[in-house]
């Protein structure tokens, strides 16, 4: 134990059962451990989650929202505190060719993957997160059923570690390890450490023909387990993306950025000035630290500033006035890990009590205006999903500067100039923006951010603010059709300009702003420049999923109450676009020819021929998501792009991959071969990012439609594939293709839907 602690962090005479956790399954028996790394945090196997929920043991889809039932140990020997946890981060089992595990496991003997990171509601008990140690072979390790028990230790000793493997040979007498103690800890009692989970057992050998365990030989393996070495447990989690959740309890000794801060820190301070710092900086941080008036080590301090991700902000904070050019060089250091955050503690809690603050209409905004924010970045976490937008803003602390500045050091953080832009967003003269740009203010002085590069980023947010608004698009009504049998369910949206919100189908449909959803329900939709597909969770804040089915005259009549009552709400000379949001495996629905058949009606209803009607697939846009700033990018080209057209009927999709990377200004693509070919070229397209494509449903190749829309500029094309339906209404021999027009808008929003993953 070091000078710096968590608070709650165990004494070396701590019981070590106190970091281990219960992982129930339905019926309240144990499917096995997890080991604490934190007050939110544990992990355990990913089979034992599998467990706990009743799935097959090796299952390797993500569990998403499923929670399961943990229970903190009881020193006292009852059972401690039931909370829930959901999975944040999945690992799961896989040979190490990198295969599936089969169901039974057996055969494989051994294997990789195989962890669950868990979210707890909050810590269980009076429990407190270990210290970590890498496993080494000798060492002698102790491990408990998942029960917790006093009495269901199970002593072994490392008899062979290779880094992914630790090879576990059980004391002669004793328990031995078995059912329950996976997920569980592998405690060095001499370095009061963990240094691995327990994963599985090698069992003796059972009788083919009734597997039942066949007579003890002297040859059979006895007492003998594996478990997964600290070592493999951070590379995995670092390589899923998850270690920045852990690191804050593990120094990383391969740290680049700890040698530099190490040789500052021995410049900078000694005795009584260490001392005073390191108190200051843990008590920012919330952290406890000795109170016998030593000092922490230069080591210790160093160890601190790049396990603690707020650490270093809070430092440089306390120099930033008296030492700034101290300050400049330890945050240049720190630069170097992947560990330290932008915000200090306090500027963090101060961010997060601005953005609960913002209206609806700003909060429902947010992806859209950190996109307009940060257009050269890479995707982006939702704002809107499940969790709400702390991990949006959690990400964005990682990001670097962008701007024109050619200096580093001039750069605005990627997060102050997203600010900036939400700061716009709120009424000139208001308090909440005033506020955030004070916030912005604070923390560019502490990083020393140069005032002319400031002001350039406020600016441009300004500027944004003043395009948006002045940009005009016609209303719209998005429509998710899904099938049931022969008929369909719809889900719908309405947008005036201000964001989707979902409403009500049939006669009693409403699109005016309070006919069938709540005011603010617009924040359940998802902004421009984030893909959306399958979802575990239903778009919040909207109403019910319906459960009504239609037949296809039955739908048009329902999209037709809504479009009509659109426009009562919003008139205008332009009629709303109809934007059909579809699952791959639906995008030749024919929803464009669907015609009510309402016999009170005077004129028919043909929603192809009467309104402007495209087809979006976000579950392809989802599937590879690398593509996706391909897909903005190529979007911001929609007038100046070039445009593809594929005729050659032997082209498959590896063809139009290699295509399509050649050809980067692409905006658009006309496929125009036999059927048999045609979808799997379009779904390439679809997943790379091209936001227009053009293609005939109903023929093969020399497409009468197709050819005709390729004389149609780009951003007509939605009102040149209505007239030409409406022209197949009136002369279909004239006019006899069945064009679709697959339309990808990257500034428009569409909202969370509830599709099939691919």
């Amino acid at each position: 134990m070091g000078w710096f602690r968590s608070v709650g962090d165990p004494s070396p005479s701590a019981d070590p059962r106190q970091c281990v956790l219960s992982v129930r399954r339905r019926d309240g028996r144990s499917a096995g451990g997890a080991v604490l790394l934190g007050p939110e945090w544990a992990i355990t196997c990913a089979h034992v989650v599998n467990d706990a929920l009743g799935r097959e043991l090796f299952a390797a889809e993500p569990p998403g929202e499923a929670a399961v039932t943990v229970v903190g140990a009881d020193p006292a020997g009852g059972e401690g505190l039931r909370h829930q946890a959901v999975t944040a981060c999945w690992i799961p089992a896989r040979r190490p060719d990198g295969s599936p595990v089969p169901g039974g496991g057996v055969e494989t003997g051994e294997w990789l993957g195989d962890l669950a990171l868990l979210r707890l509601t909050g810590l269980p008990g009076a429990a407190a997160a270990p210290q970590w140690l890498e496993m080494a072979q000798g060492q002698t390790l102790r491990s408990w059923h998942g029960s917790g028990l006093a009495r269901s230790y199970a002593d072994v000793r490392v008899g062979a570690c290779d880094g992914r493997i630790g090879y576990l040979d059980g004391a002669p007498t004793g328990m031995a390890i078995g059912p329950g103690y996976s997920g569980g800890p592998l405690w060095s009692g001499g370095a009061h450490a963990v240094v691995g989970l327990v994963v599985a057992q090698f069992a003796p050998p059972a009788d083919p023909a009734t597997g039942a365990a066949v007579p003890h030989s002297p040859q059979h393996v006895v007492r003998r387990a594996w478990g997964v070495p600290w070592q493999r447990i951070r590379e995995e989690l670092r390589e899923a993306g998850a270690w920045e959740l852990v690191a804050t309890r593990v120094c990383d000794p391969d740290d680049p950025a700890l040698p530099l801060l190490t040789g500052l820190l021995e410049q900078l301070a000694a005795g009584e000035r260490l001392r005073t710092l390191g108190r200051e900086v843990a008590d920012r941080c919330g952290l406890g630290h000795r109170t016998d008036g030593s000092a922490p080590t230069v080591r210790e301090f160093a160890e601190l500033l790049v396990t603690h991700p707020r650490a270093l902000a809070a430092l440089s904070g306390l120099l930033r006035r008296d030492e700034p050019h101290t300050a400049a060089m330890l945050l240049a250091c720190g630069r170097f890990s992947e560990v330290p955050r932008l915000l200090s503690p306090s500027e963090e809690r101060a961010l997060h009590t601005l953005l609960k603050e913002l209206p609806p209409e700003v909060t429902g905004r947010l992806d859209e205006v950190v996109r307009a924010a940060l257009p050269r970045a890479a995707a982006l976490p939702s704002a809107l999903d499940g969790r709400g937008a702390r991990r949006l803003w959690d990400h964005l602390e990682q990001l670097p500067g962008d701007s024109r500045a050619q200096s580093e050091d001039r750069r605005v953080p990627a997060l102050l100039r997203a600010v900036e832009f939400v700061a716009v967003l709120c009424p000139e003269g208001s308090g909440q923006r005033a506020r955030l740009r004070l916030w912005v203010d604070g923390v560019a002085e502490r990083l020393a951010t140069p005032r002319s590069a400031l002001a350039e980023r406020r600016a441009e947010a300004e500027e944004w603010a003043r395009t948006a608004a002045a940009r005009t698009g016609p209303p719209r009504v998005l429509v998710q059709v899904s099938r049931a049998g022969e008929r369909y369910r719809l889900r719908v949206w309405c947008d005036e300009g201000s964001g989707p919100r979902q409403v009500p189908t049939g006669r009693a449909a409403s699109c005016s702003p309070y006919g069938g959803s709540r005011p603010g329900a617009a924040a359940s939709a998802e902004p421009r420049g984030e893909p959306v597909g399958a979802r575990q969770d239903p778009v919040r804040g909207a109403a019910e999923q319906p459960e009504e089915t239609y037949t296809a005259a039955e739908a048009a009549r329902a999209l037709l109450d809504v479009l009509e009552s659109l426009h009562r709400s919003a008139p205008g000379e332009e009629r709303p676009l109809v934007e059909t949001l579809v699952d791959s495996a639906s995008l030749n629905l024919p929803v464009d020819e669907w015609e009510s058949q309402d016999s009170g009606d005077l004129v028919p209803g043909v929603l192809g021929a009467e309104y402007q009607l495209v087809v979006h697939c976000p579950e392809l846009l989802r599937r590879h998501e690398r593509f996706v700033p391909d897909w903005r990018r190529r979007w911001r080209q929609l007038d100046s792009g070039d445009a593809v057209r594929i005729t050659d009927e032997s082209a498959g999709g590896r063809e139009v991959y290699a295509l399509l990377l050649d050809r980067r200004d692409a905006v658009r693509v006309t496929v125009d071969v036999p059927d048999r070919a045609r979808d799997e070229i379009v779904k390439v397209c679809l997943s790379m990012g091209i936001p227009v494509v053009v293609w005939d449903r109903s023929t093969g190749r020399q497409s009468h439609a197709v050819r005709h829309m390729t004389e149609v500029t780009t951003r007509a094309l939605p009102e040149g594939v209505r007239s030409y339906r409406a022209k197949t209404l009136l002369r279909p021999g004239e006019f006899p293709g069945r064009p679709v027009l697959a339309w990808a808008d990257a500034d428009r929003t569409v909202p969370r839907l509830m599709l099939s993953e691919p």
